[in-house]
């Protein structure tokens, strides 16, 4: 019997903001989404990847010799041709600095679970667990299903980050392994969602309440967390806020037990760069501290539960444009 695999970009340890408690994040490859703003754009294609991170390189250009379909070029640095490069990770494999990178692992379910488990004692002490994230955790859904099934037999705390593009059927087998989900509901007005995001919002608002609804006739999952990014220029407007808002107050589900408000994040320019892909929102600034008290407070005001609003993300100082930090992975939005 052929064993089960997925494909896998980061397993990140020692997450606070993908769920409640210390947790163990597993990103996964391929979103059906194409959102300008994403964070984590190396995660969008299913399939493997390679980089070239100029930092470690040596110019050695073995990587260039080796590779079976003649997609790298060296000037003034390694230039990877897309079109011919098949994400082999040969070239990795030769790279005595790792300047050539591979973006994405495939993974049995047995070896991934087993790696996760090695966590287990600061989920027990922290309340914390494991969030499947990506990228979209619906996505590689028969993976999914069967780690969550391992971890649930260990007495592990699951959550799932959705952007909510995914058919009910894939949502079923998911679910009854799910304690959290984490779910995206990131603009209102139909048609700049399909500006923003590539997709129309319909069938997000149709699987929130079909989520809502399943649990209301099942044990799991237990939560729901909303998650909105408040992105300059697209997201972050007072109308949006306000509709959203309106929303879970329609949805009105005890099931709901927060609402996160996700600032900008730009520390993801050189994700793009070394992909090959311009960014609209390269030059985009971080919202100010107080611009985001501001969109908090309209959550508040038109929420049925003010308390349900929480923020996260880095803000803005009055005249920098760039946060300096170190860049890491963010789920959702």
């Amino acid at each position: 019997m052929t064993a089960i695999t997925g494909i896998v970009l980061e397993i990140q340890r020692m997450s606070t903001e993908d769920g409640p408690g210390i947790r163990t994040t597993v990103f996964m490859k391929g979103c059906p989404l194409k959102c300008v703003w994403c964070h984590n754009p190396e995660s969008i294609r299913l399939k493997q990847q390679v980089q070239w991170i100029g930092s470690r390189c040596i110019g050695c250009k073995l990587c260039v010799t080796t590779c079976p379909n003649g997609a790298l070029s060296f000037d003034n640095g390694i230039i990877i041709d897309r079109t011919r490069c098949k994400g082999c990770g040969t070239c990795t494999e030769v790279c005595p600095s790792t300047a050539m990178e591979l973006l994405g692992k495939r993974w049995e379910v047995n070896s991934l679970v087993h790696e996760l488990l090695k966590d287990k004692a600061y989920f027990l002490t922290s309340g914390g667990g494991i969030t499947i994230s990506g990228g979209e955790s619906t996505l590689q859904t028969k993976f999914v299903q069967q780690v969550l099934i391992q971890l649930k037999h260990h007495g592990i705390h699951t959550a799932i980050d959705t952007c909510g593009i995914c058919n009910q059927h894939a949502l079923d087998m998911l679910l009854p392994y799910v304690d959290c989900v984490l779910y995206d509901l990131k603009e209102m007005d139909p048609q700049k969602h399909i500006v923003f995001t590539g997709k129309s919002n319909d069938g997000i608002l149709k699987n929130v309440r079909f989520i809502i609804e399943y649990m209301n006739n099942h044990l799991y999952p237990r939560e729901v967390w909303i998650r909105t990014p408040l992105i300059p220029g697209k997201t972050a407007y007072d109308e949006n806020i306000v509709a959203i808002a309106h929303y879970i107050n329609l949805l009105h589900s005890k099931a709901i037990t927060r609402w996160d408000l996700c600032a900008f994040n730009n520390l993801c320019k050189d994700k793009y760069t070394r992909l090959g892909i311009s960014w609209e929102l390269e030059n985009a600034p971080l919202l100010t501290k107080e611009e985001l008290m501001h969109f908090e407070a309209i959550a508040r005001e038109n929420v049925y539960n003010p308390a349900l609003v929480k923020t996260s993300g880095s803000t803005r100082i009055e005249g920098d444009e760039v946060l300096v930090a170190k860049p890491k992975k963010m789920s959702g939005c």
